[in-house]
């Protein structure tokens, strides 16, 4: 079930790439390959354009606080943010998303939390989903929310 490819569309991806417990990166991550997170990533992690092979695995201690956009992703973890899977996610028993996840196929074990909504979108609606938003436009946004109160009558 994890990691495995049981639906015979070709190899996975082997991990290249290791965010070790222990471990914090700020900022965006962009990879191809295979990436594993068993630390913590405060930034997008996000798969090179043509990779359609790559792999994401947030690993039991790993963390992803920002927006995934990665074809596979199998999560064991916590993610704070969107989850966009071109392929597959799989979420195994400990995992934890707060955020929408996106998805194409999806397996997902007993226990696994998602605090957001599942969305299902075809292989070519999800190539064509929005991208993330830039920090410029997110304080943008935040300069306007700013400007609103909230009046109790």
């Amino acid at each position: 079930m994890w990691g495995s490819n049981s639906k015979g569309k070709g190899k996975m991806t082997k991990v290249d790439t290791l965010v070790g417990e222990g471990t914090r990166v700020a900022g965006d991550v962009t990879f191809s390959g295979g990436l594993h997170v068993d630390g913590t990533v405060c930034g997008n992690v996000i798969a090179e354009g043509s990779d359609s092979m790559a792999l994401l695995v947030v690993g039991e201690h790993g963390r992803v606080e920002g927006e995934i956009r990665v074809p596979h992703v199998i999560i064991s973890g916590a993610v704070s943010g969107d989850v966009r899977a071109l392929e597959s996610v799989e979420l195994a028993p400990n995992a934890q998303v707060t955020g929408n996840i996106y998805y194409t196929r999806i397996e997902m074990a007993m226990g696994a939390e998602v605090n957001g909504q599942l969305i299902h979108v075809t292989e070519e609606k999800a190539r064509t989903l929005p991208a993330p938003m830039e920090d410029d436009e997110t304080s943008q946004i935040a300069g306007r929310i700013e400007k609103f109160h909230v009046v109790d009558r």
